[in-house]
């Protein structure tokens, strides 16, 4: 199974959150899910974790290099 990431640095934060999180995709949903309920406010449940998965990206993506910042969708 291909390991995915999940990138906050990819969208503006207050806090300029830097979190990357790799793993099998259950995994990095759930983790991310619970980082954006418990950093950010967010409202854990289906369709927070139906957008991350439209977020995430190939594990090889990963760069220690700033990335430039995304709007998030509407």
């Amino acid at each position: 199974m291909a390991r995915l990431m999940a990138d906050c640095r990819r969208f503006p934060s207050e806090s300029n959150c830097s979190l990357v999180i790799i793993g099998e995709e259950d995994e990095v949903v759930r983790a991310a899910s619970e980082h954006a309920a418990s950093v950010h406010g967010h409202e854990d449940g289906a369709e927070l974790r139906e957008q991350i998965r439209d977020f995430l990206e190939p594990a090889e993506n990963y760069t220690a290099e700033a990335r430039p910042q995304e709007s998030l969708p509407a």
